[in-house]
Parts: structure tokens; sequence; C-alpha cells
């Protein structure tokens, strides 16, 4: 069979409720956003697994947790000081009931909250897994879009 006859799976698990999967999944994002809001380096590592992969805004390839944890402290103590953020998840696709692939959309705010972007700043991806009950992020890529002027 040639690859452009073939069929591509759909990659979706709908063997469990994933009510409680979606919760906790929403939770890590908005774990996140008050680490971002709140300066606190440590709250914003502590769902990435110990081997996880991070490609951050900048491009910058992070690879495990101890050097995603010395990011977040420098860019939470120096430029991303004074900046807020607004994040929320856009979907969560589980390809496996362990494996999820979760996306949110990024919007600066003011310290209060009040919106300063329209429309998303930033765009990320996760890939989540699930170990031992809990899930951890294994990867996120976050990407910039670009403004519409």
């Amino acid at each position: 069979m040639s690859a452009t006859t073939s069929q591509a799976p759909v990659l979706a698990d709908t063997t469990v409720d994933h009510t409680a999967d979606i919760a906790a999944i929403t939770a890590i994002v908005g774990n996140s956003e008050t680490a971002y809001n709140t300066n606190d380096a440590e709250l914003l590592t502590a769902d990435f697994a110990a081997n996880a992969t991070v490609v951050n805004a900048m491009g910058v390839l992070l690879t495990g947790r101890d050097e995603l944890l010395a990011a977040n402290r420098a860019g939470l103590a120096g430029f991303l000081k004074d900046l807020y953020v607004r994040y929320e998840v856009t979907d969560i696709t589980f390809v496996r009931p362990d494996v999820a692939i979760a996306h949110k959309v990024a919007r600066a705010t003011t310290a209060d909250g009040t919106l300063i972007d329209i429309d998303p700043a930033m765009i990320a991806v996760y890939v989540l897994v699930k170990e031992n009950g809990r899930w951890w992020a294994a990867a996120r890529q976050n990407t910039l879009v670009p403004s519409a002027e």
C-alpha cells in the first residue's frame, strides 16, 4: 500500500472517562499561570517530569527539570518579573489513556488581571503523561504569535 493511499490512524482515547484528567491538566496550566504571576519558579517547574524538555518562547531548548528550574528562576527574577499573563486551555486530546496533548494560549495582563492582549500573544503545546496516578508535563513548546498590524 502506498503512502498516498494508506489511512492514517486517529489517535484518540475513548476507553475511559477523562473528566478528572481534564481537571488535573487544566490545574497544571493554572499552576503555571499562578507561578508566572507571582514569580514562583518552583511552582512553575513543579509539574514537569525530571527529564522534561521545554522550548521557550525565544526558541531555547531546556532539557531536564534542573535546567528548567534555573531558567525559570532567572527569567522570573529578571525580564519577566513585572509581567503578568492569563492562560486558557484551548484543547486537550488523549492519544492514550495516560498520554495527552494540550494547547494553551496566553495573553498579557496588568497586575490586577485586566487584559492587555485581545488576541493570544503565545500558544503552547504540552505533552503530558500520567504516571502513578498523576499527570506530568513531559514536554512543552512555546510559540509567540505575531501581532496583527
